[in-house]
């Protein structure tokens, strides 16, 4: 019996090359860092939930965009100077490494702020 595929499974499924591995690789790290959330679809891409959404990723044809709400830009914001940001959003260009290790830091600070609210 084939083993069923998650929405996010799908979603991911749309995409090829470095774009698909990269979205893999931030699924994967956000599902390390937050064992306890839920993964769900939600605005038509890959959410996080833990009380509250702690974050969303999405892949575009020239960048793959991260959602963790304006908290989690603020925080950040002295180390997303050289990336496109705005309010919610994060622009992570596809000609650039990805900053695996500052997503991580960013997810566990979303942890805390929902856990502490």
């Amino acid at each position: 019996m084939p083993e069923a595929t998650s929405p996010i499974d799908e979603y991911i499924s749309r995409f090829t090359g470095e774009t698909k591995e990269r979205l893999q690789k931030i699924r994967k790290l956000i599902k390390k860092t937050a064992p306890n959330a839920t993964e769900i679809i939600s605005y038509g891409i890959p959410t996080y939930k833990q009380r509250e959404n702690l974050v969303h990723f999405a892949g575009y044809k020239k960048h793959i965009g991260f959602y963790p709400t304006p908290s989690g830009i603020e925080a950040f914001q002295d180390e997303l100077k050289e990336y496109k940001t705005s309010k919610g959003a994060i622009q992570f260009p596809h000609d650039k490494p990805i900053p695996y290790d500052l997503i991580k830091r960013i997810v566990q600070y979303r942890i805390q702020s929902v856990e502490n609210e």
